[in-house]
């Protein structure tokens, strides 16, 4: 664990809030792929999704699309967040929020200094090594039935 995530764990007890975080799958409509980021600092090398730490008085919307603009260089237009599943750790110091995006045309992200790369992939070809949340995420035959249902929408 990073400092600055082990600072803020630490200072989250102490004032008794979870520390909460969000992210977001991006599925494109016509290719029928996802798009996976390929992480620098915590957890380099591993594939995430774009999404970060919502930060003290923001909604979890508010910091998802936060996390987005700097992440991918931009707003997703019209985007509409689906939520998959809500992660809380057993000591109730943390929760993760993960949501799913639909887009029509898969885009070229504008990477910050987080990631060094990204990919456009099916769901059963997903890069690897994952992000450990993510690869809990995905462990969960419940959140890729829910994917699936997803794909299947308008």
């Amino acid at each position: 664990m990073d400092k600055e995530l082990r600072w803020d764990l630490q200072r989250r007890r102490l004032d008794d809030r979870p520390l909460i975080g969000a992210g977001a799958l991006i599925y494109c409509r016509t290719t029928h792929r996802y798009l996976f980021l390929l992480r620098n600092g915590n957890h380099a090398g591993s594939w995430g999704l774009v999404g970060g730490k919502i930060e003290h008085g923001e909604s979890v919307v508010k910091g998802l699309t936060r996390e987005i603009i700097e992440e991918l260089g931009g707003f997703i237009k019209d985007a509409k967040l689906i939520p998959i599943e809500k992660f809380t750790s057993e000591n109730n110091h943390f929760e993760y929020h993960t949501y799913v995006i639909k887009v029509d045309e898969e885009f070229v992200p504008e990477l910050n200094r987080e990631h060094r790369g990204y990919c456009w992939v099916p769901l059963d070809d997903y890069p690897k090594p994952l992000h450990p949340g993510v690869w809990r995420t995905f462990k969960f035959s419940s959140v890729i039935d829910k994917l699936r249902t997803i794909e299947q929408l308008p």
